[in-house]
C-alpha cells in the first residue's frame, strides 16, 4: 500500500501476521494506515490476550484517520486502549493485557517525524544508511537485568524469565509509554514487530532481509517465513514501512498488507507475561 501525506511525504508499507509453528492461536494484530502502523502483543492466555491485542487495536483504529498524529492524539487513544483492556473480564486470578509498538506519522516545525510509541517488549527498528538500530526499549525484566550488568544480551535470549514484562497496556495502574522523535528521510525503513520475530531471528538476520528484500510486503513476507522455519514458538507479526519519497519526491511501489493461516501444531506456552500487574509504573507522560 502507498500513501501521501500533506507535508510531502509519501510511504509504502507491507503487514504479515502468522501464529506461528506451535500456537493454535494468533494473539498479535496490527493497525497500518496512511500514517499509523501499530503491532500488539496480547497476554493473558488465549481468549483474553487475543482480545486484548483487538481491543488496543480498536482503541488505536481512530488516529488512522489523521494525516498527521501529535503525541497528545497518541496519549489519549493509549488511555482510552489502557481502561478498555482493563474492563476485559477474564477467569479469577488471570488478567488481559497487551505490548504497543509502533510509528505513527508527525511533525515539528512543519517537518515531518516519525514518532515512534511503545509499551512493552515488542519492537520498532529503524533502518538508515545500511545500519538497522532498535529505537524501542524492551520493557522487560531481561532487560532489566542486562542493563544492570546481570545478563549479556546473549544470555537474555534464553532466560526463562524472558516473556515477562514489567509494562503492559490493562495493567492496574496507567504504564509509562515511551517516545522518540526521528526526522523523516528518503529511503527510511522501519520495522514494527512482535516478540516473536525476535525471539527467533538475531538483528543481524533481520538486517539482510531489509536490505536485500525491497519491496515492503515482501520483506514482511519473508522475516514472518524465516522466523517459523527458525522454530516459531511464538505468534509473528511484521509490519515494514518505507518512506519512499520525503519533499517533492513522488517514487513509491505498492503492497497490501494481508494475514497469513498457517497449520495449528501442538500448544507450547511461549506466552508474553506481566510481571505484576500492580507493581506497573507511572503515568502517561
Amino acid at each position: 500500500m502507498t500513501t501521501e501525506l500533506p507535508a510531502e511525504v509519501h510511504l509504502a508499507w507491507g503487514a504479515a501476521s502468522h501464529r506461528g509453528a506451535r500456537r493454535l492461536l494468533n494473539e498479535d494484530r496490527f493497525l497500518v494506515s496512511r500514517s499509523v502502523f501499530f503491532v500488539a502483543d496480547g497476554m493473558g492466555g488465549h481468549e483474553a490476550g487475543e482480545v486484548a491485542s483487538t481491543t488496543a487495536v480498536e482503541a488505536l483504529r481512530p488516529l488512522a484517520d489523521l494525516d498527521v498524529v501529535t503525541p497528545d492524539e497518541v496519549r489519549d487513544r493509549i488511555a482510552v486502549a489502557q481502561e478498555n483492556v482493563q474492563a476485559i473480564v477474564t477467569e479469577p486470578g488471570r488478567g488481559a493485557g497487551t505490548t504497543v509498538t509502533g510509528v505513527v506519522v508527525s511533525e515539528q516545525d512543519g517537518n515531518p517525524y516519525w514518532l515512534v510509541v511503545n509499551v512493552g517488549d515488542s519492537r520498532t527498528y529503524h533502518l538508515a544508511g545500511g545500519q538497522l538500530e532498535q529505537v524501542s526499549v524492551d520493557h522487560s525484566e531481561v532487560q532489566e537485568m542486562v542493563d544492570a550488568g546481570l545478563l549479556t544480551p546473549a544470555e537474555a535470549l534464553t532466560h526463562p524469565r524472558r516473556h515477562v514484562v514489567t509494562r503492559a497496556l490493562g495493567s492496574r495502574n496507567a504504564p509509562q509509554v515511551d517516545f522518540w522523535y526521528l526526522p523523516i528521510e528518503r529511503h527510511d525503513r522501519v520495522l514494527v514487530c512482535s516478540d516473536g520475530l525476535t525471539g527467533e531471528l538475531t538483528d543481524e538476520r533481520i538486517a539482510e532481509v531489509l536490505l536485500s528484500t525491497p519491496d515492503p510486503q515482501a520483506a514482511a513476507e519473508r522475516l514472518v517465513h524465516e522466523a517459523i522455519a527458525a522454530g516459531g514458538r511464538d505468534n509473528i507479526t511484521v509490519v515494514v514501512v518505507d518512506a519512499t519519497g520525503v519533499s517533492d519526491d513522488t517514487s513509491g511501489g505498492s503492497t497490501t498488507p494481508r494475514d497469513h493461516a498457517g497449520a495449528p501444531g501442538p500448544a507450547v506456552d511461549e506466552d508474553t507475561l506481566p510481571r505484576d500487574v500492580r507493581l506497573q509504573i507511572g503515568g502517561l507522560t
